[in-house]
């Protein structure tokens, strides 16, 4: 009897490391099973930015999006006849389509090579650092082993993702619920540096920021003036302005420069500027850009952890934007 307790102790000894071992990311995830997986996303995205530059931010910015909302899940990616599911969201409505289009056509291009093996999830994790290098930024490794959501609600996204007037308390806390600190939240706003953004973002700081100050005093003055000639009130509702004005279509240090010149276009940006906790980091990054591409690559990872579903948490989608 004591030697069964001791096999059946032994056993589950086993059991939970397996278990353990499934639960962790791991570089080369696909070493067996899909080793061609890398080069085939990346031929994707390098392609598909070939066609439109806007394919860059767009998978940036799909990537946080997804990451925050019930974790890096590819949930973001379900299109739901009803309207209901994370994309049809207030705050996801403005994803660009380019960003989907991308990981949709890596994803079809894989599962030639490897059916029913890599998660879309993963395939969005590296659209999104290629979308990096393709944009001039640094390259990394990213980790892999993702299981994609069985969910999508858009109930779950609200409150859930920065808002552009948020002021550095709420951008922090934010952040830290996953396990972010400020280092982090200073170089992922960077990836504004590749950015785009509607008027009715921002337009309340050139119009009616206060009774007193119609303009918000923290902009730079010329660029304000700049702001109000691109977005008159009369502008088309889909009209976009670049968070960079000086190099958009680049993954650089400029964003950091901006916001020292009092360029930074969202109140969210202007914030990691005017707060003297994050201040020296978006100096340092301002005249260091190898500095803040590695903070940026660090924050990407620590990011890319953010509630993952592994082993029969999820599952591996046939088709991105629907479930099995």
């Amino acid at each position: 009897m004591e030697g069964l307790r001791r096999i059946f102790s032994m056993l589950t000894i086993i059991l939970v490391v397996i278990e353990v071992g499934e639960a962790q990311l791991s570089e080369n995830f696909y070493s067996k099973t899909c080793p061609q997986v890398e080069s085939i996303v990346k031929q994707a995205v390098v392609k598909k930015y070939s066609q439109t530059f806007i394919t860059a931010q767009a998978t940036l910015r799909m990537f946080f999006h997804d990451c925050f909302v019930q974790g890096c899940d590819a949930s973001v990616m379900i299109y739901s006849p009803n309207g209901d599911a994370e994309k049809d969201s207030a705050d996801d409505i403005s994803l660009a389509g380019d960003g989907f289009d991308t990981v949709i056509k890596a994803k079809k291009a894989v599962e030639a090579a490897c059916p029913g093996v890599v998660s879309c999830a993963d395939i969005l994790a590296l659209a999104a650092r290629d979308s990096v290098v393709v944009a001039g930024g640094p390259t990394f490794s990213v980790e892999l082993g993702r299981r994609d959501g069985l969910t999508s609600k858009a109930s779950d996204v609200p409150k859930h993702l920065p808002e552009p007037t948020f002021n550095f308390g709420q951008l922090l806390s934010m952040f830290r619920q996953h396990n972010l600190d400020q280092t982090d939240l200073v170089a992922l706003s960077g990836a504004h540096t590749i950015g785009a953004a509607h008027c009715s973002k921002f337009s309340s700081r050139v119009y009616n920021f206060s009774p007193s100050n119609p303009i918000d005093p923290s902009l730079n003055p010329s660029y304000a003036q700049q702001l109000k000639q691109q977005c008159k009130p009369t502008v088309d509702p889909n009209f976009v302005v670049p968070m960079d004005p000086d190099t958009p279509g680049t993954f650089d240090n400029k964003y950091y420069q901006n916001l020292i010149a009092g360029k930074g276009l969202f109140t969210s940006d202007q914030q990691l500027y005017i707060n003297p906790s994050t201040k020296p980091i978006v100096v340092d990054f301002a005249n260091n850009p190898n500095h803040f591409y590695a903070a940026f690559v660090n924050a990407m990872r620590k990011l890319g952890r953010v509630g993952v579903k592994t082993g029969n948490q999820g599952d591996i989608r046939k088709n991105c934007a629907a479930f099995n």
